[in-house]
């Protein structure tokens, strides 16, 4: 079965260049052009990553994630920004998300990424003592 990610941006052109990339790699997707929309369509089960737009309107991915972890879904999250900022990207880090990265992103090192994400995520479901998702990957 192909992990599921989901890709939130607001960018159209963004979206369908992630979606392409990450199914030629062998992921299923789903995409959202924004956090409302994400939220209204998706129940988030079965999502084995989400790659959130840092600055979105009206609720940006760094919100989504904060959200979602205060209900209690903790997805690991790659943040995406073309604007980042050193205190941005610690806040990002600091509330939990796996990566911040800028735009424009390397096809590779997104993969990694990913790839990073997901292996710690099945650590974590099979050892109590792997590192928890949100775990921060330096790539």
């Amino acid at each position: 079965m192909e992990p599921l990610i989901a890709i939130v941006d607001d960018d159209q052109a963004v979206r369908d260049a992630l979606k392409r990339m990450l199914q030629a790699h062998g992921f299923a997707t789903a995409v959202f052009a924004s956090a409302e929309q994400f939220l209204s369509l998706s129940t988030a089960h079965g999502l084995a990553c989400l790659i959130l737009d840092v600055r979105m309107p009206e609720m940006t991915g760094l919100a989504l994630h904060d959200y979602l972890v205060g209900t209690g879904c903790r997805i690991p999250t790659i943040l995406i920004t073309a604007c980042p900022t050193t205190s941005e990207r610690r806040r990002a880090i600091a509330s939990g998300v796996a990566s911040y990265l800028a735009k424009p992103l390397s096809e590779q090192v997104l993969l990694d990424t990913i790839r990073a994400v997901l292996e710690n995520g099945r650590q974590a479901a099979g050892d109590a003592s792997a590192p928890r998702p949100g775990t921060h990957f330096e790539v």
